[in-house]
């Protein structure tokens, strides 16, 4: 992404604190992380440049220095960073339901829940936030649908951007033509959230069946009606993705160099106690058919 696109597009930021200092909307991004220190500010500088104008990272367990950067970046105002409150059970599940008592979620316009191998695909003139909301006829949530990228026989890590060195994928209309695909949301802050899911927001009950509010997908189509209502186990998280993407889709570089995925593995799931990263894992999203740099900008 060049940056003529922060100047002409992005929030308006002060140098010394990180914070908005003008009107757009106040967006706040979730996350959590574990051994993470190489890619946290590529991550938290795209999202400042596609809108996100705050951050609230929750960390644990890290022996690479990730919360120590953290600690740096909430001293320079530019995170809010936590201790994960978990204690040996879902990491992020517990996080996300202290996050959302926390002033700078609670005081959001919209809340943001991702991870930092992810990112925002916006396919809009300048590729904002904004933008996407607008295009979407600003709905109170938009779920978009996750695009893998694959290793490409890189296997050693380098300091460059993740979203430069990886530009092989699935072909994302056959690879996910009658499958469901998962997604990650953005949320408007009078949805009725009964509480946050990593992937998706769950209704308040007496609000379920409302159609009041809209719900839509990266292409601003109302999201299915069983995915909202969360009515089948196996498709909480996700939807077919085909004709889905029109106007963003969800990056997930889960993989990255080899050696990363080493480490990744021999970390497990930051989110989730006991779940390991194997070769399935790897096969499953290691498809290299496509070439895609829309990303980049």
């Amino acid at each position: 992404m060049d940056s003529s696109a922060t100047g002409a597009t992005g929030p308006k930021i002060e140098a010394a604190t990180g914070k908005a200092t003008d009107k757009r909307p106040k967006i706040t991004a979730v996350t959590c992380v574990k051994n993470e220190g190489p890619f946290l500010l590529e991550w938290i500088a795209f999202n400042r440049i596609i809108g996100v104008t705050d951050f609230l990272f929750y960390s644990n367990d890290c022996t690479d220095a990730t919360d120590r950067i953290l600690d740096r970046l909430e001293e320079m105002g530019i995170v809010t960073h936590l201790p994960n409150p978990a204690e040996g059970r879902n990491y992020q599940m517990e996080a996300l339901k202290d996050a959302a008592h926390q002033p700078v979620v609670t005081g959001a316009d919209w809340v943001w829940i991702a991870d930092v191998d992810e990112f925002l695909n916006i396919h809009t003139e300048h590729g904002t936030i904004p933008e996407l909301i607008e295009a979407c006829g600003d709905p109170s949530a938009i779920s978009v649908n996750f695009q893998f990228f694959a290793n490409g026989g890189i296997e050693r890590f380098e300091d460059r951007p993740v979203i430069e060195q990886f530009t092989r994928t699935h072909d994302p209309d056959i690879w996910c033509a009658e499958t469901a695909q998962e997604v990650k949301t953005l949320i408007r802050k009078d949805f009725p959230v009964k509480y946050y899911g990593a992937h998706r927001p769950f209704i308040k009950d007496h609000m379920l069946r409302e159609k009041a509010f809209r719900w839509t997908d990266g292409s601003g189509r109302d999201v299915p009606w069983r995915f909202r209502l969360a009515a089948i186990k196996r498709r909480i998280r996700k939807f077919p993705a085909k004709g889905a993407r029109l106007y963003a889709t969800l990056n997930h570089y889960a993989l990255r160099s080899l050696d990363s995925y080493l480490v990744k593995n021999a970390r497990g799931d930051v989110n989730r106690e006991g779940r390991s990263f194997d070769d399935t894992y790897w096969r499953e999203r290691n498809d290299p058919a496509w070439k895609d740099i829309s990303i980049h900008r």
